[in-house]
């Protein structure tokens, strides 16, 4: 089933001003027994989200209502620790689109990219931009532009450029898994097969 495609996306985010946020604070170990992707929003940062009486923790982003969207703003060093692919399907499902951040894991990155969600690496600076934008004004925007590999506080037209591999880049805009891109050039494949099978 293809993914939605991603072109442009406003909205807007939800800070999370914490830097090394490993892959055991995304999903934590204990729900890693399901072997689909869906439901793993739910138990999302579970560890912050949750007191241990397991009712919400008012003081964790995700539980404030003021902070909304399909992204999500963290500090630097996203995304280490063990290299579950779990981590990119929780924040997925949640309904986050995007990650922000001043670095990010390279294999949490690769997950990522692989399952539909794109994680866009600004400066430190940019960043501190973005946490201060939001503490004035919880509802401010950002817009992310894959084809333009921009992304911009919309409140003051501030903008950085960030990298991606072009591969990955193909695939998001068409909403493709890897099966799916080899499907779409499938003809090109057997015409280069041809070609060179005389």
């Amino acid at each position: 089933m293809p993914r939605e495609k991603f072109t442009i996306l406003r909205s807007p985010f939800v800070p999370l001003p914490v830097d090394n946020v490993d892959t055991d604070q995304i999903i934590p170990a204990r729900f890693l027994k399901a072997t689909t992707r869906e439901g793993f929003g739910d138990n999302l940062f579970r560890d912050w989200r949750y007191l241990p009486d397991g009712s919400p923790n008012p003081d964790f982003v995700l539980n404030q209502p003021q902070y909304s969207g399909k992204i999500l703003v963290a500090g630097k060093n996203f995304g280490s620790g063990s290299s579950r692919e779990h981590a990119a399907w929780a924040l997925y499902d949640y309904g986050f689109r995007v990650v922000v951040s001043s670095f990010f894991a390279d294999i949490f990155r690769n997950n990522a990219l692989n399952n539909g969600l794109l994680p866009v690496q600004v400066s430190p600076a940019f960043l501190e931009k973005l946490f201060k934008a939001s503490e004035a004004d919880p509802s401010t925007e950002l817009e992310v532009n894959l084809p333009e590999q921009t992304i911009t506080l919309l409140s003051t037209g501030e903008s950085e450029t960030f990298e991606i591999n072009a591969y990955k880049k193909e695939c998001l805009l068409n909403g493709y898994d890897d099966i799916d891109y080899l499907l779409n050039i499938q003809e090109k494949i057997i015409a280069f097969e041809k070609e060179h099978n005389k």
